[in-house]
């Protein structure tokens, strides 16, 4: 089934891609493209597990120490002693 390309956009789209990645035709370009962004999609990780793995790292440090005096420590640096 042929590819007909109605917009005027999307038609400069496709020649600036099959211009860039030597394809050798309009048609040609847009498989390589759409199977590129096909591939980039596979490869995504999913939100909920992206997330799962920060709580599990965030776990492994704990809450943080409430008694922890950060202008203590930050003057403690900047001592001359």
């Amino acid at each position: 089934m042929p590819l007909y390309i109605r917009d005027d956009e999307v038609d400069a789209l496709a020649a600036e891609v099959q211009r860039r990645t030597g394809a050798s035709t309009k048609t040609e370009a847009v498989r390589q493209a759409l199977q590129r962004e096909i591939a980039r999609i596979a490869q995504e990780v999913p939100l909920r597990q992206r997330l799962a793995e920060l709580r599990k790292q965030a776990e492994m440090y704990g809450l943080p120490n409430r008694d922890f005096d950060m202008k203590k420590f930050s003057d403690e640096l900047w001592d001359d002693e």
